[in-house]
């Protein structure tokens, strides 16, 4: 017998109120004859800049939002060691990320179904986008509605700048668009973000508050979780620690892992789901051998040139003017628009960076800002940033724990530019936004390269440069893929349920077999709204 005290048996327990956890636990405690309890492991969301739109310049890298992991040394980067930000609060990564919503392209999940994962292709994911979607601006179309939980506006700040790089997009090739999120984005367009009258909407304040509301559910914060405990091949229990008291919680229907593609392998190795020989190394018995667990790690790698711009506003000159920082405060307070309600970008564009691809596989994401790393100052001249990354990675990296012990940092290794093909890609992204700045429609602004600069030109000096730019854009997934049941390394079948243990599902990005083409937060969203769905469907059938 466990010498833990027993808070009590609840039907569902939901671990990770992030972006996946908050939206699956509004469904499951819908029915009030369940009682739904859930773990997380931040704090409360209290605290301004969680809630003014700029604020992620100031929770990342902020112990206060964030865990601050850091990658292991990256090969393919010449050896340097990432920050890799992931959200320490209500709400995870929604509380703290870029706020743009963006579903991805209907070919990643048309790939998925013809994989073997029935129920996965774009059409049928495509209600489960719309069921909690609260569209500013629907249209006919039926791609988008009103009346959901997930609040989607059209950035309430412009620059010139940005407008004159997407007249640049365009004589470049890529042709303006209007909306993202209809099965293909390629093209140029301003992002559609997750705020509410120009306040960052996160997913605990959508889904979990409202949650909260009914007497059948519980939210216990600064809980750190050990472990899931099976027993007869079932899981029955999580076992955790909060204000150092050693707890377990009793689970009468299923346990629910949405701790991310960096916690929920963590959690499934420390309860003794992985591969064998790592955990007997650890000292850990295995319960289940499952060498995929956290294996199979896919991340969109970021590079950002930097341009010099002259006679145009940007973020950088604006608030390097001391005197312009309270009008902004001020616009901000009266009208909710300008500077604070910014995401970090507003303009995208989507491109094929050659002829080989069917659809597009770069991702411009233009600031009109610049700065050296997150965290750090912005620049003090004016510029701006053309961050681009490859939208599929043929990279493969892996998460793993270190020790048993829950509150040591896992190893994080996205194993980034690993492959030809990436390398190529890279390559050719900074080829493309050296041909993009160099169109008429920024001529007048006098654009100079920053960074790398226009010394680096041959393809191996590009390519030292994309080593020396990337950095994460802090999409990671993939580390308890779904797939079919030879598939030795699938950890999930399609209802998102662990093959080898009855009454756990993992749901999360870390489900994903391939990373979607585009910011991850919406997609996985969809994933909590579909994966709650089959296991309510599940229960009536029993």
């Amino acid at each position: 017998m466990s010498d833990r005290r027993t808070i009590g048996t609840f039907d569902y327990v939901v671990i990770g109120a992030g972006s996946a956890g908050c939206v699956a636990a509004n469904r499951l405690s819908a029915d009030p004859r369940k009682k739904v309890l859930v773990l997380e492991a931040g704090g409360m969301d209290d605290w301004i800049w969680f809630h003014i739109p700029v604020g992620y310049l100031y929770a990342i890298g902020n112990p206060r939002a964030d865990w601050l992991f850091r990658t292991e040394p990256q090969a393919g980067l010449g050896g340097r060691a990432l920050a890799y930000p992931r959200g320490k609060v209500l709400g995870g990564c929604s509380a703290i990320n870029a706020m743009i919503y963006m579903r991805g392209q209907a070919a990643d999940y048309d790939g998925w179904r013809q994989q073997g994962l029935t129920g996965w292709g774009w059409d049928d994911v495509l209600p489960h986008f719309l069921k909690h979607e609260d569209h500013v601006a629907p249209g006919p179309d039926g791609m988008h509605r009103a009346g959901g939980e997930w609040r989607v506006e059209h950035p309430r700040v412009r620059w010139d700048i940005l407008d004159a790089v997407r007249d640049a997009a365009d004589a470049a090739g890529i042709a303006r668009i209007e909306d993202f999120n209809t099965g293909d984005n390629e093209g140029s367009a301003y992002f559609q973000v997750n705020q509410r009258r120009g306040r960052r909407l996160s997913a605990y304040r959508a889904f979990l508050v409202p949650a909260l509301e009914r007497d059948n559910t519980r939210l216990e914060i600064g809980v750190m979780v050990e472990r899931v405990v099976i027993a007869d091949g079932r899981a029955v229990a999580v076992e955790f620690t909060h204000n150092g008291e050693a707890l377990r919680v009793e689970v009468s229907g299923e346990i629910v892992l949405s701790a991310g593609a960096v916690g929920s392998p963590a959690i499934l190795e420390r309860s003794g789901i992985g591969d064998g020989a790592r955990l007997q190394a650890l000292g850990l018995d295995t319960v289940l051998d499952r060498p995929g667990v956290g294996e199979n790690l896919q991340d969109h790698l970021q590079i950002r040139p930097v341009y010099k711009v002259e006679g145009v506003r940007t973020l950088n000159t604006d608030y390097a003017k001391l005197w312009r920082r309270p009008l902004m405060a001020l616009e901000y307070a009266v009208r909710r628009t300008g500077p604070l309600t910014m995401a970090p970008s507003q303009l995208g564009a989507f491109a094929k960076s050659s002829p080989d691809y069917a659809t597009a596989n770069l991702e411009f994401h233009f600031q009109p800002l610049s700065l050296d790393t997150w965290g750090a100052g912005l620049h003090r001249f004016g510029a701006f940033t053309a961050s681009v990354c490859n939208l599929r990675p043929s990279s493969r990296g892996s998460v793993h724990i270190r020790t048993p012990h829950a509150p040591d940092a896992p190893a994080i290794s996205p194993n980034y530019l690993a492959t030809d093909e990436d390398r190529r890609v890279a390559v050719d992204a900074l080829k493309l936004a050296r041909r993009i700045v160099s169109q008429a429609p920024l001529a007048r602004f006098r654009p100079s390269e920053h960074l790398p600069g226009p010394q680096v030109e041959s393809d191996e000096a590009l390519l030292d440069a994309a080593a020396a730019l990337g950095t994460t854009i802090f999409h990671p997934a993939g580390t308890v893929r779904m797939g079919r049941e030879e598939d030795r390394h699938a950890v999930l079948d399609e209802r998102l349920r662990l093959r080898g243990v009855r009454g756990l599902r993992v749901i999360d990005a870390s489900v994903m077999p391939a990373i979607t083409s585009g910011n991850t937060a919406a997609p996985t969203m969809m994933i909590a709204e579909k994966g709650a769905g089959m296991m309510l469907e599940d229960a009536r059938a029993a």
